[in-house]
């Protein structure tokens, strides 16, 4: 019984130890969201023998320059799981995959789901406290 214990809690250990959270400024977003162009994302769920499509509208971003926590810079990939959590400056936080997140008219849209297409409720820029990045 022990020895279950032991592995367990190694194996948490070793999940935890691997989703590193990085950071990056309103303004680094700004600025490599320039060129960004929306395009169509298609996402497959496999539930053999079944096949769910899922279809959302998101960036065309591959890269992404974030600093982690000691402010080394990093340039991650950009996945369909990449998630994004936005702190405001009011405390509240949205959390959503990053490439769903477009930047329109000085808010930010995403979603919370590749499938279900669930929006998150606009954010405007001026509001944002903190923005991490989680791979």
């Amino acid at each position: 019984m022990r020895e279950h214990f032991k592995a367990a809690l190694f194996a948490i250990v070793i999940f935890l130890a691997g989703c590193t959270t990085y950071h990056l400024t309103t303004e680094s977003l700004l600025q490599q969201f320039a060129d960004v162009t929306p395009e169509t994302k298609k996402n497959f769920i496999v539930a053999f023998p079944l096949i769910f499509p899922g279809i959302v509208t998101g960036n065309s971003l591959t890269e992404i320059k974030v600093l982690d926590q000691n402010n080394k810079e990093h340039t991650l990939p950009v996945t369909n799981h990449t998630g994004v959590r936005i702190t405001k400056k009011d405390g509240t936080r949205k959390t959503f995959y990053f490439d769903t997140l477009l930047i329109q008219d000085s808010t930010i849209n995403g979603k919370k789901s590749h499938f279900v297409g669930i929006d998150i409720k606009p954010i405007k820029l001026d509001e944002i406290e903190k923005i991490e990045l989680q791979r």
